[in-house]
């Protein structure tokens, strides 16, 4: 057997895991994580396409190129890891099956989208993620989580809606085909293009579409904001590379707007993020300004799609890195409240934060080497001194976030954090130094950018704003309060939505019959039927039946 069934396993474990939590419960939770086994056994080996023609004309599951393993494989690593955690840190949760429930259908939905290669699949479970991913957000319950959630739900329904349509778009073009591999020779049109990038930009956060993303994070656990932003984000950028044609007249004449788009989205965030006041949604900014980086990687891809592949290495990297990476930070993030964190365990808390910074000999530095390259190769070349100015933002927001978690970890209880939480934050912070010796992709772009001038152009922008955080420090600059307190108008749109759906703005008709009168022409009816009425009817009725049969 050619064992291609097995990729229905992918998908499937962790609704069968849902099923063991129904049936034993809090017994159950420590062994959730094993759900993700079925999806790093088939990156290591994998098997051919499973054809599933019964579902649908030409629905294929599988893993056959590289980016979809690598994919599979970090998004598999990231909520194994989360799941351990999150069996030690919600254990005293008084409403934990409801937590793992939610967890289960957003893990499904996840892998099934990335082992798709027809949009309905695709479809079905970026749908599940969305939507399970809500029940994430509000767990804790209580006004911050209620109206995250709220906002949340709102964008991401109103994503689902466009991304249907968009889909229903691209197909109808295709004449009625929902494979990727079809669509990559079509030519698309402006309203599809805005459809879709509105519709998968909502879930992968970029700018300015990143609304939800500060107020989400600080309101779900840990754990749930560790894969929300190391792995559900991503899902939303590679539904739109699969989903866009590989070279495009339209999307050509595009790329110089979505290179705006994605610097101004890097740099922006990263200003605001210098302002907020908690260490998880200063990681949220982070996360909108790093998606800032993949939208430049799109522009350059549009713009030079005779490069496609080599920027699909440089995405395949970026992701797997990011979403190790991000995903520690936010783990660290619970780990600190859990216990007191020895001098050696904030050495590897600062591994993945100098990662993303693009540290040389990380992960980050690779990936970073890795884009500047296809960025030299193409027409954007003086728009560098932006990425940059992006870096440096960078630098600053992570070394706040880092400050902000220190200060956090002063109330922290005097005991270690429980083994169970330490180990996969561990795995996954050290994944960013390890990462590159391990995988030969990362360690070519690695080794390529260790020489005096790269070295150079990767740690001035750490140690400007080293210097600078130094220097406000020292004077102890804060952030004014009109700053820390900024208005927040998609929080106004999504209250004053809420008010129109409870309240409609029509009048509800009422009706105020007269009873009497009502009373008086039913006793009347009542009467006329009392008459023999009913009885010449039923007569007529059957004459007439008798008359049509001898026709």
């Amino acid at each position: 057997m050619s064992g291609a069934w097995l990729w229905m396993l992918v998908p499937l474990a962790p609704l069968l895991a849902a099923g063991c939590l129904a049936i034993w419960r809090e017994r159950a939770i420590g062994w959730l994580w094993l759900a993700c086994i079925p999806a790093l056994a088939l990156v290591a080996q994998p098997v051919p396409l499973l054809e599933l023609s019964m579902l649908w004309d030409g629905v294929r599951w599988g893993a056959s190129d590289d980016l979809s393993r690598a994919w599979l494989g970090f998004t598999a690593l990231l909520w194994g890891c989360a799941s351990v955690f999150a069996s030690s840190s919600q254990k005293d949760d008084a409403c934990l099956l409801r937590f793992w429930t939610f967890w289960l259908l957003a893990l499904a939905g996840n892998l099934m989208l990335i082992i798709s290669t027809d949009a309905l699949s695709f479809y079905l479970g970026f749908s599940a993620m969305s939507l399970a991913a809500y029940g994430l957000i509000v767990h804790r319950r209580g006004p911050g989580p209620r109206r995250a959630g709220r906002l949340y739900l709102q964008l991401a329904i109103c994503g689902e809606m466009a991304l249907l349509a968009g889909l229903m778009l691209r197909s109808h073009a295709a004449d009625g085909d929902f494979s990727f591999a079809a669509w990559q020779t079509l030519p698309m049109d402006g309203l599809t293009l805005i459809l879709l990038l509105a519709g998968l930009g909502l879930k992968a956060g970029f700018w300015p579409l990143h609304v939800w993303l500060p107020l989400a994070h600080p309101a779900a656990p840990a754990p749930a904001s560790a894969v929300l932003s190391g792995a559900m984000l991503k899902a939303g950028l590679l539904g739109i590379w699969r989903c866009l044609p590989e070279s495009d007249p339209l999307l050509s004449s595009w790329a110089d707007v979505l290179l705006a788009m994605g610097i101004f989205g890097a740099v922006y965030p990263a200003l605001l993020g210098l302002v907020a006041g908690q260490a998880k949604a200063v990681l949220a900014y982070s996360s909108v300004s790093q998606m800032g980086y993949l939208v430049m990687l799109l522009a350059l891809a549009w713009r030079h799609p005779e490069q496609l592949q080599a920027m699909t290495v440089v995405l395949m990297l970026y992701g797997v890195h990011h979403g190790l990476a991000k995903g520690a930070l936010f783990l660290a993030a619970g780990l600190i409240h859990a216990g007191r964190l020895p001098r050696i365990g904030w050495a590897i808390l600062a591994l993945p934060a100098l990662a993303i910074l693009g540290l040389p000999l990380t992960s980050g530095g690779a990936v970073k080497t890795a884009l500047k390259d296809v960025w030299h190769a193409g027409e954007f070349e003086g728009w560098l001194v932006w990425l940059s100015l992006s870096s440096l933002t960078t630098a600053l927001l992570l070394i706040r976030a880092l400050w902000l978690l220190r200060q956090d970890a002063r109330d922290a209880p005097a005991n270690r954090p429980p083994l169970p939480q330490l180990l996969p934050w561990a795995l996954l912070s050290i994944s960013s130094l390890l990462l590159p010796w391990l995988w030969p992709a990362l360690r070519e772009p690695m080794l390529h950018g260790l020489y005096p001038g790269g070295i150079w152009a990767a740690l001035w922008p750490l140690l400007l704003a080293s210097v600078l955080a130094g220097v406000a420090l020292k004077r102890g600059w804060k952030v004014p309060a009109r700053l820390a307190n900024l208005p927040n108008p998609a929080l106004t749109l999504s209250l004053r939505l809420r008010r129109l759906v409870l309240r409609p703005p029509m009048a509800v008709p009422t009706l105020h019959p007269n009873t009497s009168r009502w009373r008086q022409r039913e006793r009347r009816w009542n009467r006329f039927w009392n008459t023999g009425t009913l009885t010449m009817s039923a007569w007529l009725l059957a004459a007439l039946l008798w008359l049509g049969w001898l026709w």
